[in-house]
């Protein structure tokens, strides 16, 4: 999955408000990049024919929410790209997040030891 860089502001605009209509989404991020409302809408309806997105129904418009968040969408992001270069069983994707490791501080490497040993207590189903 591919997601273009208006699609991406959109998530982001939704995983801090929580929810919005097609209108609201416009006024903070179409009106500033010059897309007009009908591009919005149709950024919204792509997510949400992607899984990205929920909706409802209010009146005439659709109220929008994001359905996966953050960290899962990430996550399956990086499966996506990763699927085609590593093999079952092979360890390069884990040598890669290794060497992308020597960029964190101190502190985002206790956190990901952290979630790291909650993934292995769920796994051992503790």
């Amino acid at each position: 999955m591919q997601l273009g860089e208006l699609e991406k502001q959109v998530l982001q605009y939704l995983w801090n408000a929580s929810e919005a209509d097609a209108k609201q989404v416009h006024a903070v991020l179409g009106q500033s990049r010059g897309n007009s409302l009908n591009t919005i809408q149709s950024t919204l309806d792509r997510l949400f024919k992607k899984g990205l997105l929920s909706r409802t129904k209010q009146g005439h418009a659709y109220c929008y929410r994001a359905k996966v968040d953050r960290e899962a969408l990430i996550a399956t992001l990086i499966t996506n790209v990763t699927s085609d270069f590593v093999e079952d069983g092979e360890h390069s994707l884990i040598a890669a997040f290794s060497s992308a490791s020597a960029n964190l501080d101190d502190a985002q490497l206790d956190k990901l030891e952290q979630l790291i040993e909650q993934q292995r207590k769920l796994r051992k189903g503790n």
